[in-house]
């Protein structure tokens, strides 16, 4: 008994380490991937129709602003004045009544000037890859500018490239380091799911009729 013991606490550890490993490596390669197309500088993006704006909340859970929010929607007022794009698809959670993050996100874009027909509103978006994915097989675009903070845009533009588009990132103004620093560390697990679901060929939880962007 003490054998099969001691061969399950070493095959566990194995599996420990492999698990650490694999972490390890998908975070590194994924920033490797994404490093050359994604950038702070909206010069260094391409002009294109489209950009793909992830969601998140508009509101902490203690009620204060999320900077999160805030820099992404300044992000894409960036692109949209300066005339890289033409269209923002805001694809967001809205999986209850009071929570819907596509909606506040273009509530805040039109309360700085972006007309409400240059906004197009995907509520399926619930997670990364549901984004990414719906903004080729539903919205039809292949080549787009996303938009989020610079660990969120890696994994993003990484799902993106990997599923057969032309895609950037244009970095929002990220928050404060210690501010963000549970954000960051669910990251390092995120980016080693997209590895997972890529191997999987898993799909977005909704699909649905195609949507046509003038």
């Amino acid at each position: 008994m003490k054998n099969i013991a001691k061969n399950i606490f070493k095959i566990f550890l194995l599996l420990v380490v492999a698990g650490f490993i694999f972490i390890a490596w998908a975070n590194y390669s994924i920033k490797k991937e994404s490093a050359p197309f994604i950038s702070y500088d909206s010069k260094e993006m391409p002009q294109t129709k489209t950009a793909l704006l992830l969601g998140t909340s508009k509101s902490l859970n203690n009620g204060s602003p999320n900077a999160y929010f805030h820099n992404r929607i300044q992000a894409a007022l960036d692109l949209y004045k300066s005339g890289k794009i033409k269209y923002i698809i805001v694809s967001g959670d809205n999986s209850s009544k009071d929570y819907n993050e596509s909606e506040d996100m273009q509530l805040s874009l039109m309360k700085y000037g972006i007309p409400q027909d240059k906004i197009i509103l995907d509520f399926a978006g619930f997670r990364t890859l549901d984004s990414v994915v719906r903004a080729k097989d539903i919205f039809g675009q292949k080549k787009l500018i996303i938009i989020s903070q610079k660990f969120h845009n890696e994994r993003a533009v990484f799902l993106a490239r990997r599923n057969g588009m032309e895609a950037y990132g244009y970095n929002a103004e990220d928050v404060n380091k210690y501010a963000g620093i549970k954000t960051n560390l669910r990251e390092y697990l995120a980016k080693a799911k997209a590895y997972y679901d890529l191997l999987l060929g898993i799909e977005p939880k909704f699909k649905g009729e195609k949507i046509v962007i003038p």
